[in-house]
């Protein structure tokens, strides 16, 4: 794992930081206090502090999104993170020149030596300084909260050259994907509804991309001079698709709720929507909505019907509004 990334984060069970740790082939996540944590033969880490509630999507809802979003149907959210992001980083009152040392107390997340590496990488890296308990390195950190594959995360560190990414999600086979989902960036299995595997103020940009939000939590480990970008779908999101396949609707109520359960702790700073057409295949429809929460509740020999008649290419709208909310 990238030495950036570990010494942001912390153990599960009681917040220490972590060292990379090495037995044959064999590799682990380790804490002081002797928790560990293993790192699948794949590239992801477990950090989760005990048995997840839920197992998040499927293999085959993986897949399907994997394939879809390479197609670039999405491009257009994933441009419109990319450049929020960039701005969010460029324009931070935390722009430094050079990385500060290291605070007192944190030498047990570099005992492996990932400090003089970080010395050697300081001019390409020293940028923005999230405190992160105070061990504030000179490079700005994503992390994307219930990633899936990870797509998101890789646009919008391809926009960042001095940034490193961390994928959060709760779907082991989503992670296997994260976690070669671009260079600078790791993966780790971790509930969003429990405590996150980060160091307070550690993360520069959260990203909540389709996904559930737990506001106290994305507070606690957001810098105070970072944003959390947060993508929903707007009312008319897949809209034709909804209406001749009988889809899941989206609550028009929906970005309402969103900042309501944010708004202890964020304030929402703007909000724009994003809609491109798209021209489909049969079977890129059938990918699409495999990949979303409608496979879960269609009957799929009732959806394969359905799709089978829709005249090709298939028109459908893409319609996401993306929200940047600042921690209060």
């Amino acid at each position: 794992m990238d030495d950036r990334i570990l010494a942001r984060l912390r153990c599960p069970v009681c917040a220490e930081p972590l060292v990379e740790t090495t037995a044959g082939t064999a590799r682990a996540l380790r804490c002081p206090r002797r928790h560990s944590f293993d790192v699948a033969r794949q590239g992801y880490v477990n950090l989760l502090a005990g048995r997840a509630p839920h197992t998040g999507d499927s293999a085959e809802m993986v897949a399907a999104r994997a394939d879809f979003l390479a197609a670039g149907h999405y491009g257009p959210v994933a441009a419109a993170l990319a450049a929020k992001a960039r701005e969010i980083v460029s324009g931070s009152s935390r722009l430094r020149s050079a990385a500060p040392d290291a605070a007192p107390g944190n030498e047990a997340c570099c005992a492996d030596g990932c400090r003089a590496k970080d010395a050697a990488l300081a001019p390409s890296v020293a940028r923005l300084s999230p405190a992160g308990d105070g061990d504030g390195e000179a490079y700005p950190l994503v992390v994307d909260a219930g990633a899936g594959t990870g797509w998101y995360l890789a646009a919008v560190l391809a926009a960042l050259p001095d940034a490193v990414g961390l994928a959060l999600d709760v779907a082991k086979p989503a992670l296997r994907r994260a976690a070669r989902a671009h260079p600078r960036a790791a993966a780790a299995l971790a509930d969003t509804w429990q405590r996150l595997p980060l160091a307070d103020r550690s993360a520069t940009v959260l990203l909540n991309v389709f996904a559930p939000r737990n506001g106290a939590e994305f507070h606690r480990v957001l810098d105070p001079a970072g944003a959390l970008l947060v993508v929903t779908p707007a009312v008319d999101h897949l809209a034709e698709l909804v209406e001749a396949l009988d889809l899941l609707r989206v609550d028009p109520a929906k970005a309402d709720r969103v900042a309501g359960s944010l708004s202890g702790q964020f304030t929402e700073e703007s909000a724009a929507e994003h809609r491109a057409r798209l021209e489909l295949s049969r079977t890129e429809v059938a990918t699409l909505v495999g990949m979303g929460p409608s496979a879960w509740h269609a009957d799929p020999a009732r959806l394969a019907e359905r799709i089978a008649a829709l005249p090709e290419p298939v028109p459908v709208t893409l319609a996401v509004r993306l929200a940047v909310h600042r921690p209060r």
